[in-house]
């Protein structure tokens, strides 16, 4: 199928096991891009899923130029996914929605015209989250808060992966190699000038959350580790303040055999103390473990992603 080379706006989404959603994700995908420019492309990402998407995104993509699809050899996650897509994006402007239709696609609009007011980051800002357990909520605010805190640039708040991005951020962000990728940190690390639109976030249409607590919990330890030193400093400022503890814990047993003339009563506190220093030491442990895994598999410099089938040509895509 014909592709242009270059067009005004390119779309991206990745979705994984969404055969009840794409028919009408792709309807509104469609009816969105069309009110705002007739120079648009759709990429659609297959990561991997196990039901019938696949067949339903090349259905769709063989009566529309306008849309294409990507798919993996297995599930490689959300952010390779993304990734792919804007690795093949030829666009002005690239924005990047999830499949699962929570994030409204006429909202585009409104992003598309903050761009061409000079913005280069347009963030869709959730005002509301409908359908989120408030656990899982207050989990993910926090994190976010905490995230803003330790690092060293200015961190969006409640925006996630909906987002407007120029082609020279695209540019950049593609030079930026890591396997473990936080594209929401790689794109506010470079400062570029942004803003935002503000809406309310829709539950699943159907289906169940492709995002449970694990994955979530991953992408929180990727984005902490891949944007600040925290970690390492509070493991060196625990152990300053364990040696402190056990120094004083030895003068006061000292200073009770020598000169109190009695021996420290002991089993409850020694079984207390090495409990509490081997789990420090675990944790210590665990956190350098999470950074030198990151320096590790950068090192194997594997492929991001595979990919199984595509109906763009390869030159195209840029890994």
């Amino acid at each position: 199928m014909e592709r242009n080379s270059k067009v005004a706006l390119s779309i991206v989404v990745p979705v994984f096991n969404e055969e009840a959603i794409v028919p009408e994700l792709i309807r509104r995908l469609v009816q969105a891009c069309s009110g705002i420019t007739d120079s648009h492309e759709i990429i659609l990402v297959n990561d991997g899923s196990k039901d019938t998407t696949l067949l339903k995104l090349k259905d769709a993509c063989a009566g529309n130029s306008k849309l294409h699809y990507i798919s993996f050899s297995r599930n490689f996650g959300h952010q390779m996914a993304i990734t792919a897509g804007m690795n093949y994006a030829v666009g002005d402007a690239i924005v990047t929605i999830d499949g699962d239709l929570q994030d409204p696609p006429e909202l585009i609009n409104a992003m598309y015209r903050e761009f061409l007011n000079g913005n280069k980051v347009v963030y869709a800002k959730r005002k509301t989250r409908k359908g989120e357990p408030w656990l899982r909520l207050k989990a993910i605010t926090t994190f976010y808060r905490l995230l803003a805190k330790i690092t060293s640039f200015e961190m969006p708040q409640n925006v996630g992966d909906f987002r407007l991005i120029s082609r020279d951020v695209l540019e950049h962000l593609k030079k930026m190699k890591e396997q473990d990728k936080y594209l929401r940190g790689q794109i506010a690390w470079m400062g570029y000038k942004s803003t935002y639109v503000m809406y309310d976030r829709d539950e699943r249409m159907a289906g169940e959350s492709k995002y449970p607590f694990k994955k979530l919990l991953r992408l929180a330890t990727n984005g902490i580790t891949g944007f600040s030193d925290w970690p390492l400093k509070m493991v060196t400022r625990i152990g300053f303040v364990v040696c402190i503890i056990s120094f004083i814990l030895i003068v006061y047993a000292l200073c009770s055999y020598f000169f109190g003339g009695q021996y420290v009563p002991g089993w409850a506190s020694l079984i207390i103390s090495i409990t509490f220093l081997g789990g420090v030491q675990l944790l210590s442990i665990g956190v350098i473990g999470e950074y030198i895994s990151r320096i590790n598999n950068n090192v194997r410099d594997r492929p991001l992603y595979v990919v199984d089938q595509t109906d763009i040509p390869e030159q195209n895509s840029m890994e």
